[in-house]
């Protein structure tokens, strides 16, 4: 689903917005204890799409999801996402996303932390908004309404334009158009612009082409790559990333500390590559065989995911453990 180029950001907004975005991390990270990280790094960030946790009878395990957050800060990744697309937010209701997302800010382990608040309606995107600010969270990134397909521009505006008037901590469009059969347009994007605490997108379409153009179009916003193809690209245009999953998170943060030390990249990040690749015939990419693999890298019980997705099979399990015990002996041998 292509989109139309528009001119480039202009200087008066992209430092408006550039502005807001810094002094609304500061400000977060006062409301909530944290240091406010150097301003240097502060766009280039490595989050984990978390997965939101069940235990055997499908209920939130909230010990297991602290547990998660640690994990993934042991291994280096600067913050989290909160009930996106791998965190299965349409699976659970609104007062269960409100228990996740404070789980996750009460307990973030020095983690920042994002919450996907979208829904199919406008009330419950702004409620679910509002609760992830007044609990701390440091942004928001924001499904556009993924039940009617091909909604106009100017609804689409009026959709944003409420979550951008009920919040003023840092907002980010989330382009899954796969998923959500809406994408997010240069001409929304540029819409939203007024808003000095628009912080950019989260671009899972994993299109490489299309991916360029938003960091061209917009290069004083964090065009976040939520897809590992693009994470160079993402790098290298001055961009953070969103990644699913976080089995690989310790291979991820690699990349992120590389650069980050002026350090070519090609090295750690080929290592994440063998070892994604090395997990496909395990179905990795599946909930039910990603919690499983994730489960055995933290050393921790499973967890599970609610219909309509399913468990991971028996055979899956015995490949995935191959393939894991392949990784580390791979690892120790370096």
């Amino acid at each position: 689903m292509s989109t139309s180029r528009r001119t480039f950001l202009s200087s008066v907004g992209a430092a408006a917005a550039a502005s807001a975005v810094s002094a609304a991390i500061p400000a977060a990270a006062k409301a909530t204890g944290k240091s406010p990280l150097p301003p240097a790094t502060t766009k280039q960030l490595y989050y984990v799409a978390a997965p939101t946790p069940c235990d055997k009878s499908l209920k939130f395990d909230e010990a297991l999801y602290k547990d998660m957050l640690a994990w993934y800060k042991e291994k280096g990744a600067d913050g989290i996402v909160v009930l996106g697309t791998t965190g299965e937010f349409p699976s659970f209701s609104a007062v269960e996303r409100r228990k996740v997302a404070e789980t996750a800010l009460k307990h973030r382990s020095g983690l920042r932390i994002i919450v996907q608040p979208g829904a199919s309606n406008q009330p419950e995107t702004v409620e679910l908004s509002q609760h992830a600010e007044q609990n701390g969270a440091d942004g928001l990134l924001v499904i556009p309404p993924f039940y009617y397909k091909n909604p106009p521009l100017d609804g689409l505006i009026r959709y944003y334009s409420a979550v951008f008037e009920a919040v003023k901590i840092p907002v980010h469009l989330y382009h899954i158009p796969g998923t959500s059969a809406v994408p997010i347009s240069h001409e929304l994007l540029h819409a939203m612009e007024k808003y000095p605490h628009l912080a950019g997108i989260k671009d899972s379409t994993g299109d490489a082409a299309g991916y360029a153009k938003f960091q061209e179009a917009f290069p004083k916003l964090n065009m976040m790559s939520g897809t590992e193809n693009n994470l160079k690209a993402a790098l290298q245009g001055g961009m953070g990333a969103i990644l699913a999953g976080g089995v690989f998170c310790g291979e991820t943060a690699a990349v992120f500390a590389a650069h980050r030390a002026g350090q070519d990249i090609d090295a750690p990040l080929a290592k994440l590559r063998a070892a994604s690749t090395l997990l496909r015939p395990g179905g990795i990419g599946a909930y039910g065989p990603m919690k499983f693999a994730l489960a055995q890298r933290m050393g921790t019980r499973q967890a599970f995911q609610r219909p309509p997705f399913v468990d991971v099979t028996e055979e899956q399990k015995s490949v995935i453990t191959a393939k894991l015990a392949e990784l580390k002996q791979t690892a120790a041998g370096a």
